[in-house]
């Protein structure tokens, strides 16, 4: 919830929470940093598989989807900011936080989507000292507000954070599970093999596979399959197309193979499915 500054009785919207439990992220109009801390966390972050183990950070937006599957020991705190938070500045002793026209881009690549930028940041050894002390001075500063300056040592600790974040993130090269992630996810309507999978990883079968199975519970070609057959479940939802056609858009060379693997893993067949969602749909 926001903070009221009793030194200046306004309100500051930020917050700080000292045990995050994950269940209402993200926050709605802010940014949430959360520095996980011990253990690590499964999950699907807008359509990925993410796994995070301490110490790491994750980093959301107002628009992502984020959905915990598996936590195992997880000790984790989160800062959360409104996006105009840094868009102020003090003027004088008697006018503060006034909005300006200069907006600061230090960090905000952090909360952006797209293939180098995926909210998840590896930490190192030195980084999760420096980042440790900064999270216990935002937490102290938040509940104890020392001064009449402790909204102005917030910023600063926020944008050393996220300085510091989005150097680890410039100098972090993706995984070999991010690497097969995106080339599924670019190349899905299109045959693929196992050896296309291992060659994109620069690693063998088995230990490809061994890295699925730690991220996503699967084999990489399990996950190409579930990704295949999750695509052709919104075709039939929102689309007219034919089964034939939905599967060779999926990459099904045969619309008997796809109709039998999708039977196989929903439980339905595809032409019941998509007449059981519409139905549903048109009932809400």
């Amino acid at each position: 919830m926001p903070q009221f500054d009793r030194h200046k009785n306004r309100i500051v919207n930020i917050d700080f929470v000292t045990v995050e439990d994950f269940h209402s992220l993200p926050y709605e109009e802010h940014f949430t940093i959360i520095f996980i801390t011990d253990g690590s966390i499964l999950g699907i972050l807008n359509e990925r598989p993410i796994k995070i183990s301490a110490p790491g950070i994750l980093c959301l937006s107002k628009n992502d989807r984020l959905k915990i599957s598996e936590g195992n020991n997880v000790s984790a705190q989160s800062f959360r900011f409104h996006s105009d938070f840094l868009n102020s500045t003090r003027k004088s002793e008697k006018q503060d936080n006034v909005s300006t026209k200069l907006r600061i881009q230090t960090g905000l690549s952090l909360f952006q989507r797209d293939n180098a930028h995926t909210g998840v940041s590896t930490v190192s050894a030195s980084a999760y000292q420096q980042l440790l002390e900064w999270f216990f001075i935002l937490g102290t500063e938040v509940f104890a507000q020392s001064d009449a300056l402790w909204v102005c040592r917030i910023k600063k600790y926020l944008i050393q954070i996220l300085s510091l974040l989005e150097k680890l993130n410039h100098q972090e090269e993706q995984s070999p599970v991010d690497l097969v992630l995106e080339y599924i996810f670019t190349n899905y309507s299109s045959r693929i093999i196992l050896e296309d999978l291992t060659n994109c990883a620069h690693l063998n079968r088995v230990s490809l596979n061994k890295m699925f199975q730690e991220r996503c519970k699967c084999t990489a070609m399990g996950y190409l399959l579930m990704y295949r057959l999750q695509v052709a479940g919104d075709l039939l939802i929102h689309t007219d197309m034919s089964l034939s056609e939905i599967a060779k858009s999926t990459g099904f060379e045969y619309d008997t193979y796809f109709i039998k693997q999708f039977t196989a893993k929903r439980g339905i067949s595809p032409t019941s499915y998509r007449i059981k969602s519409r139905e549903h749909a048109t009932s809400l």
